[in-house]
């Protein structure tokens, strides 16, 4: 888009009272505040790389020092602010009011007026409207955007405003704006003087918005700071931004995004009841409808789109951190133009919470026990907070909120600031991760579970509860005050370990959170913990759908592939999302994936599974593993598997993640999966792509030399070792107190292992229970020389420190 700001020497930029968009840049925040500057910086830094910003103006900080100037306006409203207590919320509110009062009762002089009504036209004219154009008139203050403090809502933003009254009106609004209750909380609160913070106004072209919603360079609850959150909704992204709406979400990965891959990582579908659209009739300029059920159950963006937005928040994550010189997270608003399809940056700035995190204190918390569960939602920060729950409907009653209860509403707005503060927790009925409340809570410091749907009426007010915001994306309000422990850990004093250490996961909601944890990537993420829990399905069922017997079955996963025309595809996606996840959290670290390994009285018990799984006397030592992937009654679903994994690797390009077959018991049967890997287009040598297989069976041990020709590398199963080994039926109760990995029979059967690996250069770890659970079972793997000990998340950092004491008396008792 053509500059449309006139000539203008820079010496008057500091006595101007309007400044376009293209005048301006990062370094005039102390002239036109963050939204404004910001806006200007990419529009003139960015519009070349492709990103589309509406053009505007601004009225300066030095428009509204004349204006409090030429009024002598500073001197009552200094006399209203001065003793004011912002925690005695009656007060606070009173003195707020008189101050907007004062601002709104006071015109503008003749010369800003006019500057704002020259300004206006020229871009009406611009835009090719005669005098009504649609324009976004947002409040920005010197004070706000900043690293480490957003200021986020503070004050008023007007959308939908036509007409030359209408946008004096609202800038006039605007000005008083910097006087609301939660601007002057949020100042006394960040140790800001509020008279040395200065109110511009920008006004920018309207995005007739069919969609539109905030994203984030970085992901808000764990820091992980390698994916772009996309939150989407329809209409006006108010609705986004206020948490009226629980929006759909999109996550992207950088690294391979910008490669050239398409690394959507996840889509989660939101209800998106009601929209914000423009008033075209009524008295107000903008109203909110609701959405029909067929749209509601729409996804609103295409797969191009969510690469373009992320592709976006990379580029402008990369200038402000080459402008700031150090890494630089960005919040970010965008707008979709409902008829021309096009996507619009509306503003950015940095983000304000994971960033000023330390890197090197790593702060756990985890519940000691689970109770009832009266409501759940999307966590927000990974902490847990308790207290008495308190509802408030409506921000007239919150001077009924008391310091240290859990706040339980529909939603908050800015106006709920000087409560939420001093709240030890928050649960709100709508909202996604990137609404008001979340944003607010994360800045707080205090967990926040938002879009529970109905906690209002599923939380008895008065009650004490549990807010667990620890467990994965789920956040829980549990009945009654659990008891739980926080962890502190300095990660720069953690010792290295010549020994990889690895992760157990089997989460995807928890992989970017584990992936803060210090170690050397995925020694096993397991497919039952996805098959199970997202997709729940047998996949043969949605295979030969139209088959299944079962009228209930039928039924559920109808309702779950309700949006897959091809009802195995839903298997697909959510298979290659769930191991996405994972890969993207580690990258570009190894991520060992294990293939199914679920027995058939596990298959049986999914969705439709009973019609399709035999009845086995012993599942355990049955029709499991390796011997279902080339069998002619399971060859199918295991193709969705592959097919799952190769869209990981060569579609969203995470090459870390390496599969491995689970109770392969003989070589032949290893070829036999490796050639059904390569019919479904996982070549073994192509892209990298290296093939493991468990050692769990003791002829994988015996023939080590012949499985080490077939595959890439070994991980000892010490679990299913150790019942083949000692013959323990491991599911038996009668027969656990014989069960123990440290039996020297199973010693000696790992050791061996090792010793065959080593000598045919092939890599051997071990992912089985043994080693989280006892410290001396992990010295004896590194004394044999093993390449890597996968752990449970909750015993890596105590396993490491044997670790390294065991490699330090090694090295030393080495001969010089």
């Amino acid at each position: 888009m053509l500059p449309i700001s006139p000539q203008q020497p820079p010496t008057t930029k500091h006595q101007s009272f309007i400044l376009w968009f293209d005048q301006v840049g990062i370094a005039d925040i102390p002239l036109v505040g963050g939204k404004n500057a910001s806006l200007g910086e990419m529009i003139q830094q960015l519009g070349a790389q492709g990103v589309q910003v509406p053009t505007g103006f601004a009225t300066t900080a030095h428009a509204y020092r004349t204006f409090l100037q030429q009024s002598q306006l500073e001197a009552p409203l200094r006399q209203l602010l001065q003793g004011l207590d912002v925690e005695d919320i009656p007060q606070l509110r009173a003195r707020a009011q008189q101050a907007r009062e004062l601002i709104l009762a006071t015109p503008f002089s003749p010369g800003l007026e006019l500057a704002i009504s020259e300004a206006y036209s020229r871009l009406c004219q611009h835009c090719g409207e005669q005098s009504s154009l649609s324009v976004a008139v947002r409040s920005s203050a010197t004070a706000e955007d900043l690293p480490d403090a957003s200021f986020a809502g503070q004050q008023e933003t007007y959308l939908n405003v036509q007409g030359l009254r209408g946008v004096l009106e609202a800038c006039h609004k605007c000005f008083a704006s910097l006087f609301t209750d939660r601007a002057i909380s949020y100042r006394t609160l960040k140790g800001f003087d509020h008279f040395t913070v200065a109110l511009a106004v920008g006004v920018q072209q309207m995005v007739r918005s069919g969609t539109a919603g905030v994203m984030f360079s970085i992901d808000t609850e764990t820091g992980f700071d390698q994916a772009v959150l996309i939150t989407a909704a329809y209409g006006l992204g108010e609705t986004v931004v206020q948490g009226a709406v629980n929006p759909d979400e999109y996550l992207v990965f950088k690294p391979t995004l910008q490669q050239g891959y398409q690394p959507i990582l996840s889509k989660r579908l939101g209800s998106k009841e009601i929209k914000m659209v423009y008033d075209q009739e009524g008295s107000k300029l903008t109203k909110n409808v609701p959405v029909s059920a067929g749209d509601r159950q729409k996804f609103t963006l295409t797969n191009p789109e969510i690469l373009t937005l992320a592709q976006w928040a990379c580029k402008i994550e990369d200038h402000y951190s080459a402008v700031r010189g150090t890494y630089t997270p960005m919040d970010i608003e965008w707008a979709q133009d409902e008829f021309t399809g096009e996507l619009y940056i509306v503003q950015a700035r940095p983000e304000t919470v994971q960033s000023q995190k330390s890197d090197t204190l790593l702060r756990t918390y985890q519940l000691d026990t689970t109770g009832s569960v009266l409501s759940t939602g999307r966590a927000v920060g990974e902490l847990i907070g308790q207290g008495r729950g308190q509802i408030i409907q409506h921000v007239s009653q919150i001077s009924a909120f008391q310091p240290g209860d859990v706040l339980i509403t529909h939603k908050t707005d800015p106006d709920w600031e000087p409560i939420m503060k001093q709240a030890a927790a928050i649960v709100t009925n709508q909202g996604g991760r990137t609404c008001h409340a979340a944003i607010i809570a994360r800045e707080l410091g205090i967990p926040a579970i938002v879009g529970c749907g109905n906690a209002t009426h599923q939380i008895p007010n008065g009650r004490l509860v549990t807010v667990a915001c620890c467990e994965g994306e789920v956040g829980h309000v549990y009945d009654g005050l659990l008891s739980f422990t926080v962890q502190e850990t300095q990660l720069e004093q953690l010792p290295t370990t010549q020994t990889k250490i690895l992760l157990n996961v089997g989460n995807p909601d928890q992989a970017f959170r584990l992936a803060a944890l210090p170690c050397d990537g995925v020694g096993i993420a397991r497919l039952e913990f996805i098959i199970a829990n997202h997709i729940k399905a047998h996949p043969l069922a949605l295979i030969h759908f139209d088959q299944l017997d079962d009228p209930l079955a039928q039924q559920e996963i109808t309702h779950l592939t309700r949006h897959y025309p091809y009802k195995p595809d839903f298997f697909v996606d959510q298979l290659t999302h769930g191991v996405g996840i994972i890969a993207a959290a580690f990258y570009p670290k190894p991520v060992i994936v294990r293939l199914s390994d679920f027995k058939s009285n596990e298959y049986a018990n999914l969705l439709g599974g009973q019609q399709f799984e035999p009845q086995e006397e012993n599942p355990m030592l049955g029709w499991r593993g390796a011997s279902r992937y080339y069998d002619d009654k399971f060859r199918e679903a295991f193709g969705l598997e592959c097919k799952a994994l190769k869209i990981v690797r060569d579609e969203m390009g995470l090459t870390n993640v390496i599969p491995m077959v689970p109770f392969c018991r003989t070589p032949e049967e290893g070829r036999k999966v490796i050639a059904e890997m390569e019919n479904a287009g996982l070549v073994q040598g192509e892209n990298g792509l290296q093939v493991y297989v468990m050692c769990e069976v003791p002829s994988n041990v015996i023939l080590a030399d012949q499985f080490s020709q077939i595959f890439d590398g070994f991980s000892i199963g010490s679990n299913d070792l150790t019942q083949l080994a000692l013959g323990i039926d491991r599911d038996s109760a009668l027969v656990a107190h014989l069960f123990d990995e440290r039996h020297e029979g199973v010693q000696s059967l790992i050791r061996q292992v090792i010793d065959q690996a080593k000598r045919h250069h092939c890599k051997v770890g071990i992912c089985g229970q043994a080693p989280s659970d006892y410290p001396e079972f992990a010295q004896f793997l590194v004394e044999q020389g093993i390449d890597s000990i996968s752990l449970n998340p909750d015993s890596v950092l105590k396993t490491r420190f044997t670790i390294a004491q065991v490699e330090t008396h090694l090295s030393s008792s080495q001969p010089s």
